[in-house]
């Protein structure tokens, strides 16, 4: 390995030794792994180098042995007449046949394997593939795509060409198998049939995929496509041990079933039996109202409403910066009230943050609501660091105008967080303010709630990754420089529930965001109280 190769391996190890694990997390470490590949790539091609001279050599050889020896062995006495063949053969086989045996034994791999083995410590892992393989299964679901279009990479905003093989299609549907998730298994596993049936080659085989879709659907409900998948199977592999015990199970069960009474087939079995799968109810009960609007679709915006929004040159109560340079100021929603500012930060300036926010980057949490304890959960993907005024003057800066802006101090409010999501990287409904049953998620911190949320936008999106507010059917969507802001509580210090909001999974693109929360200690008289509970 060359000495400019070696300190690049090992900067791109320092890299990639603070973020082990969960890469799929955030789109901005995974950028690493790229750069970490093209160096594998880099040492491969080298190797391919130093074996294909190897073998030059042995060929030479080689070609130069079988003249000789073609020569020789039509008449041996004559040729080993001469004494100087006599001697040039006793040497050949003496001192030149173990030079090449130590040519061929030579281990030209070794440079390239021990730059594997170091590096593929800090490859993904288990975990990494199957959040990436959800994380596409949760685009599928919220913007609607079939696997097809997945497969043939037909997402909008795309600068480049990716597809899915067969054998990456398997790879999605044997990964939701192994959750338990049968309804994208089966929708992944019927993909992998219509490739191989459209002819395109694969280490898949179609008895593979049989297998685990024919227990799929019976997980379903859907006995008699089950009983057919699993008679193809056995006739693509009949000595299929599993197969045929299964086989025996479903048509006893499929007889159990016709000694019924047809009309207590309910309309979702008869729907089943037709190869139609609903997607299984879950835990967030807005799923529906939420994923509609990170499609653009029920959005409550009015023409009654628009005429309520207006934009306007925003001085922040004349403070001084200000009356110099306003900000541009537009209304999002006008109840609860949501604006937007305009070139809030510059580009430089976000390059700066995300410059020292990207060392740091951590599997963002939540905050328990009954301990209080922040921990990962899987309705949050992204990372995100914490970054302290002494950390850069660029953060000093932004506070200051962020304080500038809403009228409210810095003082109590927490450090600027700076998240980049990943894969598919979403934060499902949630509220930024504690809940009467979660008076102690801020204790610690002695400030009071959340009052309000100031969240900058640092990157554009090709598609996806509004911010939606589910009970007012309203969705913003990042622009770049740009920032959003609302207050989290009523004026009485009562909690905001209209403020219920989402970070829809980003389905092309590279988000990162930064946000300030404001918290109630220190605004007493920068946003005084109201006198009713609703002020």
């Amino acid at each position: 390995m060359k000495p400019w190769e070696s300190t690049l391996l090992v900067a791109w190890l320092g890299v990639l030794g603070c973020v082990q694990a969960e890469f799929f997390t955030s789109i901005g470490h995974m950028t690493d792994l790229i750069y970490a590949e093209k160096d594998l790539v880099q040492s491969l091609k080298e190797y391919i180098l130093v074996e294909e001279a190897k073998l030059s050599k042995i060929k030479s050889w080689a070609d130069k042995m079988e003249a000789l020896t073609s020569k020789s062995a039509a008449d041996p006495e004559g040729y080993l007449a001469h004494p100087v063949n006599a001697y040039k053969l006793v040497k050949r086989l003496n001192t030149d046949w173990p030079a090449l045996e130590d040519l061929v034994l030579q281990n030209s791999a070794a440079d390239f394997i021990a730059n594997l083995s170091v590096q593929r410590q800090f490859f993904p892992t288990d975990e990494d593939e199957t959040g990436a393989a959800k994380a596409l299964m949760r685009l599928q679901d919220t913007y609607k795509l079939d696997p097809d279009t997945i497969s043939k990479g037909e997402l909008p905003g795309t600068k480049y060409q990716a597809v899915l093989s067969v054998d990456d299609c398997f790879g999605m549907g044997r990964s939701a198998y192994n959750e338990g998730d049968y309804y994208h298994t089966v929708l992944w596993m019927e993909q992998v049939l219509k490739q191989l049936d459209a002819g395109e080659e694969a280490t898949t085989t179609k008895a593979q995929v049989l297998d685990y879709l024919s227990y799929a659907v019976f997980q379903l409900g859907d006995l008699h496509r089950a009983v057919e998948l699993t008679r193809r199977l056995l006739s693509l592999d009949p000595s299929h041990e599993r197969a045929g015990g299964n086989l025996h199970y479903f048509e006893r069960l499929l007889e159990e079933e016709r000694e019924k009474m047809l009309t207590n087939h309910t309309e979702a079995e008869l729907a089943a039996q037709q190869g139609i799968y609903e997607r299984p109810v879950d835990y967030l009960p807005e799923r529906d109202v939420y994923e509609s609007l990170c499609r653009g679709e029920g959005v409550k915006l009015t023409p009654r409403r628009q005429k309520r929004l207006f934009c306007r040159y925003h001085h922040g109560n004349r403070v001084p910066q200000l009356l110099i340079a306003p900000f541009k100021e537009e209304d999002e929603w006008d109840s609860p009230h949501i604006v937007r500012y305009y070139d809030v930060m510059s580009d430089e300036e976000i390059e700066r943050i995300k410059e020292i926010a990207k060392p740091k980057l951590a599997r963002a949490t939540v905050r328990d609501p009954k301990t209080g304890v922040l921990t990962v959960a899987s309705y949050r993907v992204s990372k995100s660091s914490w970054l302290e005024e002494d950390d850069d003057p660029v953060v000093a800066r932004v506070n200051l105008r962020m304080q500038h802006i809403t009228g409210l101090t810095v003082k109590t409010a927490e450090l600027l967080q700076v998240a980049n999501y990943g894969m598919g990287g979403q934060y499902e409904p949630h509220f930024d303010f504690s809940r009467k049953d979660e008076q102690d998620a801020f204790k610690r911190l002695g400030t009071g709630n959340r009052v309000a949320t100031f969240l900058n936008y640092m990157s554009d999106v090709e598609a996806g990754g509004a911010t939606v507010f589910p009970d007012l059917g309203a969705a913003i969507w990042p622009k770049k420089g740009t920032a959003v802001f609302w207050y989290n509580l009523l004026r009485s210090g009562e909690g905001d529930y209209r403020t219920r909001h989402a970070a829809c999974p980003v389905l092309v693109g590279c988000k990162w965001v930064s946000n300030k929360w404001f918290h109630e200690r220190g605004q007493e008289f920068l946003r005084p109280c109201g006198s009713t509970e609703v002020d």
